[in-house]
C-alpha cells in the first residue's frame, strides 16, 4: 500500500468519528425542540426495534413543541410507550391520530448530566481518531519494512507528520463540536 493510499483512508476513517459525534449530539436534548430528539428511537414495532423516524413523520409545531404522526394509526401506543422509555423524560401525549411532546428546559442537574454526556461521547471520538492514527502509523511502518516496495524512510517520516496534524486537526473538530453543544444546553 502507498503512503498517498494509506493518508487517505486514515483521513475518511478519521471524518466518520466526526460525522458520528454530530449524530450523536444531534440526539442529545436541549432547551429546544429538536426531530433529531427521536429520530433513533427504537420503537418495538411488530417483534422489531425500528427507528422511530421510519415509523412516523416527526415535526416541531413550536419551539418547545414536537408533533409525532404515525404512518400507521395502530402503531401509536407502541410508539408512545417507546417515547417514555427512552431515558429522555419526556412525557407523550396522545391527541387523535397524532402525538404531542412538550420538551421542557432540563434543570440545573441534567445539564450537569448532558455535558457529561457530551464529553464523553467527544472524548469517545477523540480516542477513535487516535486509533486510526496508530493503525496508520504502523501501516507505514509496515510498508517500509516491505522489500519489495521500497519507502524512502523521509518520506514515511513525513507522512507519519501529516496524520500528526490530521489527528490534531480533527481532535481540535471535536472539541469545537462538543463546546458549542455545552453552550447550547447551557442556554436557557
Amino acid at each position: 500500500m502507498d503512503l498517498d493510499t494509506i493518508l487517505l483512508e486514515t483521513e475518511e476513517r478519521m471524518q466518520r468519528s466526526t460525522d458520528y459525534l454530530q449524530r450523536e449530539l444531534r440526539g442529545i436534548r436541549t432547551g429546544r425542540a429538536s426531530t433529531a430528539l427521536l429520530e433513533y428511537i427504537k420503537v418495538d414495532y411488530y417483534g422489531s426495534h425500528t427507528d422511530l423516524r421510519e415509523l412516523a413523520a416527526i415535526s416541531v409545531a413550536e419551539a418547545t413543541q414536537l408533533l409525532v404522526k404515525p404512518f400507521d394509526p395502530g402503531a401509536k401506543g407502541d410508539i408512545v410507550r417507546a417515547i417514555e422509555t427512552s431515558g429522555l423524560g419526556l412525557n407523550p401525549m396522545s391527541e387523535g391520530n397524532a402525538i404531542r411532546i412538550n420538551v421542557p428546559a432540563p434543570s440545573a442537574d441534567r445539564r450537569k448530566q448532558l455535558m457529561t454526556q457530551v464529553k464523553k461521547l467527544a472524548e469517545e471520538s477523540k480516542v477513535a481518531v487516535r486509533n486510526e492514527r496508530r493503525d496508520a502509523n504502523k501501516a507505514i511502518d509496515a510498508a517500509v519494512a516491505d522489500k519489495k516496495n521500497a519507502i524512502p524512510e523521509d518520506a514515511a517520516k513525513s507522512a507519519k507528520e501529516e496524520i500528526d496534524e490530521l489527528t490534531k486537526k480533527f481532535c481540535d473538530g471535536l472539541d469545537a463540536l462538543a463546546t458549542k453543544k455545552c453552550a447550547e444546553i447551557e442556554e436557557i
